[in-house]
């Protein structure tokens, strides 16, 4: 199939709209998007010129030209359609006089107090401010927080934020889209910046997962060695050797019934130990979220396949 039979025709081209007979020849008028014009006489029956081009405005303090204002953004309630009333200067920039910034301070009042029309949207701020301080305090980017803000939107309409905490719903969306992402995030860090427990974000994850059916997929010991090395500052070699082993001991099915997190530091300890870097059971157990213990002995099956 042609690629024209797809997609419609863009604008500045002859598109045919209306065919009528010409005044003077009595032939067929063709009508497109700038002019209306006769087919065998060439006479210019209407001509309607458009402005095709970028609307511009100003819209912010410098005076630098835009085609629009602010995008549609889903981290917010209104998704970022609503009036904030300014402070001190007008939308020219001059300086506002006293009478008119107390008027100003009352209408801010006034519009904060009519902010929400119900209390469902203002539980949605609140999610949604949440998310944004979760995700700032994680440093993840800006297509995870806008991800985690949608899901917590589909949360709240599936009405899965009944009998739960917002907090623990929104740290929930963080980490389910950390966890749809491939990002690797424990639920002992997302917890760690939330403002809830372990144990409620794991119920409200774990309902999310069976009511939205969330495309995540199981922890890996790989995704979880990037960041463990990063923090105890290890070479690219022993990062890409430790990354092998893991790779290798999921083939062979050696991360059977194992945490992640202690395959990973049992990689991280082996790659290590084989390029003679002096790293500390107990430092990187810390790290990692497990015991010495446990390093120890996924350390031992390792050896098996390091040769």
């Amino acid at each position: 199939m042609a690629t024209r039979d797809i997609y419609t025709t863009a604008f500045k081209e002859d598109v045919q709209t209306t065919a009528t007979d010409c005044p003077d020849c009595g032939g067929s008028v063709r009508t497109t998007n700038c002019e209306t014009i006769c087919e065998d006489c060439g006479r210019i029956l209407e001509e309607t010129q458009l402005d095709r081009g970028p609307d511009w405005g100003r819209y912010d303090e410098q005076g630098s030209k835009r085609r629009t204002g602010a995008p549609l953004t889903p981290t917010r309630h209104d998704r970022g359609l609503s009036t904030e009333i300014g402070y001190k200067r007008d939308g020219n920039g001059n300086t506002l006089s006293s009478r008119k910034r107390r008027q100003l301070n009352r209408l801010r009042r006034e519009q904060s107090r009519a902010r929400w029309q119900s209390k469902a949207e203002r539980n949605l701020a609140y999610g949604l401010s949440e998310i944004r301080r979760i995700v700032a305090s994680l440093g993840l980017a800006q297509s995870i927080r806008n991800q985690a803000c949608s899901l917590f939107r589909t949360a709240q309409s599936e009405q899965l934020c009944r009998g739960r905490s917002l907090e623990a719903v929104a740290a929930a969306s963080v980490y389910a889209t950390s966890r749809c992402n491939g990002l690797g995030r424990s639920r002992a860090e997302v917890t760690a910046c939330a403002r809830c427990d372990q144990q409620r974000l794991t119920t409200a994850y774990n309902a999310m997962n069976v009511e939205l059916e969330l495309p995540t997929q199981p922890i890996a010991a790989t995704d979880r060695i990037p960041r463990l090395a990063t923090e105890l500052e290890v070479p690219d070699h022993v990062r890409r050797r430790a990354l092998e082993l893991a790779q290798q001991a999921r083939e062979r099915g050696l991360t059977i019934g194992c945490r992640p997190s202690g395959v990973a530091a049992g990689c991280l300890y082996l790659a290590a130990q084989r390029v003679g870097l002096c790293l500390s059971q107990q430092r990187i157990a810390d790290i990692a979220g497990t015991s010495p213990n446990t390093l120890r002995s996924r350390r031992d099956e390792l050896l098996e396949i390091d040769t």
